[in-house]
């Protein structure tokens, strides 16, 4: 039988990774052209971080200045609806892609300017896009970069994701323990799919969603972001963020050989 090499990711550590063999190597010119594009891509997402604070897009995007304006943005949203859901979907994902603070800001503006469901779906949508256009970028840019330098770190943060990597990212998602952008980045440097991270990401990032635009309605009555959240919403999404980990610490903890019903048809 003629053996037929494999390009997919499935191992549990680095080591095992795909290797690289001399009839794989590209030319110097196809080299150059990917070396090239990494820079390109790498200098636009540089340069859009340094241009929102360049431009002053910190001066604006905060709760004063918003709290200030709302009466006219909501006139402005109410004359021209569809060009303020298509620029609040694209504003929201090009911050996130680009990591730029102020997410739960922009979350409150699309629930007061939008009500919570269509608040939330454009949230959804946007920061789905957002972390997925990031999550791509950071695995092109610099996974074999990560891959060969973490070492014993990068083993057990691929062995993870390896064994369940639907359920890791789901909790990563609910639990708002985590920095977004790290979480975003985290995965692109593990065997993860990207229909796994997009569907994990838009169903983990559901709820919280749906609270920030719910909270966006009373945007004239908030006054300190720190204590935007009650610990009763804190505890619901932590507890949903461990309903995730269940089918994870069943297969951890399972006695050896055990199956799941069914499994002989």
């Amino acid at each position: 039988m003629p053996f037929t090499r494999t390009r997919r990711y499935t191992a549990i550590a680095p080591e095992y990774w795909p290797m690289t063999t001399l009839t794989d190597m590209p030319s110097p010119h196809t080299q150059a052209a990917s070396r090239w594009l990494k820079l390109s891509i790498l200098a636009l997402f540089a340069g859009g971080f340094a241009a929102f604070f360049m431009l002053g897009g910190d001066q604006y995007l905060n709760l004063e200045t918003i709290k200030e304006n709302r009466a006219a943005l909501l006139d402005y949203t109410e004359n021209h609806f569809v060009f303020m859901v298509v620029l609040s979907m694209v504003v929201y994902t090009l911050s996130t892609a680009l990591s730029i603070p102020g997410a739960v800001i922009l979350s409150l503006v699309v629930g007061f300017l939008f009500g919570r469901w269509t608040g939330t779906a454009i949230i959804l949508f946007s920061a789905t896009l957002g972390a997925t256009l990031v999550f791509l970028a950071a695995r092109y840019l610099f996974a074999d970069m990560v891959r060969r330098k973490l070492g014993p770190m990068m083993q057990k943060l691929v062995a993870g994701f390896h064994r369940d990597a639907f359920h890791y990212l789901l909790f990563l998602r609910l639990v708002p323990v985590f920095p977004f952008w790290l979480v975003n980045l985290a995965p692109a440097f593990t065997p993860i799919k990207t229909r796994t991270y997009f569907l994990a990401t838009a169903i983990g990032i559901a709820p919280g969603s749906f609270v920030f635009a719910n909270l966006g309605q009373s945007l004239g009555r908030i006054d300190n972001l720190d204590e935007l959240l009650s610990r009763e919403t804190l505890a619901a999404l932590v507890l949903l963020g461990l309903f995730a980990l269940v089918p994870v610490l069943y297969r951890r903890f399972r006695k050896p050989g055990q199956e799941t019903g069914g499994s002989d048809g």
